[in-house]
């Protein structure tokens, strides 16, 4: 059969999971949680000993030297990579987290379907504490990205996001 280029099966069924869970509500604003202005245990779920948990670190600790880090090293691409994306965040959320990081660094379609997963989805939506999306670079969009209390652009933006500068207060005093 002949489809027309990017209206792919795959891409089909995206759409329909896309409003599908917009239609239960799980992209509503109303349901987002404030991210802490002054979080002190920051929970990150990302691939451990890769470039996201480490620019995640570094932005971190040069924004608030005295900010707690917590990761969950996970799978976050292939077979197995949602459901331990999911599992880090119900561990994460379980330790009484200030504010979760969820993402990876940049990569393909493929490489970031991952966080395109129902499973996924539900996991972000009913966690407790607020979840901050920092999937791929500033194009890439995944249902990750509705479903977060806050979307970034990049880990290292997600990490921004989460801590505020520790010397942005006393240049203002």
């Amino acid at each position: 059969r002949l489809v027309r280029v990017g209206d792919g099966e795959v891409n089909a069924n995206l759409q329909k999971l896309i409003a599908k869970l917009e239609g239960m509500g799980l992209f509503s604003q109303e349901y987002k949680k404030p991210i802490p202005r002054y979080p002190r245990k920051i929970g990150v779920v990302t691939a451990g000993n890769k470039a996201a948990i480490s620019d995640i670190c570094k932005v971190a600790k040069t924004r608030d030297p005295y900010a707690q880090l917590y990761c969950y090293p996970a799978t976050v691409q292939g077979q197995y990579a949602a459901a331990d994306i999911s599992r880090g965040i119900e561990i994460l959320d379980g330790m009484g987290m200030d504010v979760i990081i969820v993402g990876r660094g940049g990569g393909s379609a493929e490489d970031l379907w991952a966080f395109n997963d129902e499973n996924l989805a539900r996991a972000v939506y009913e966690s407790d504490i607020p979840v901050i999306s920092a999937v791929g670079h500033e194009p890439d969009v995944t249902i990750a990205d509705y479903v977060a209390d806050l979307r970034a652009a990049t880990p290292s933006n997600g990490a921004e996001l989460a801590v505020p500068d520790r010397e942005a207060p006393l240049q203002n005093l």
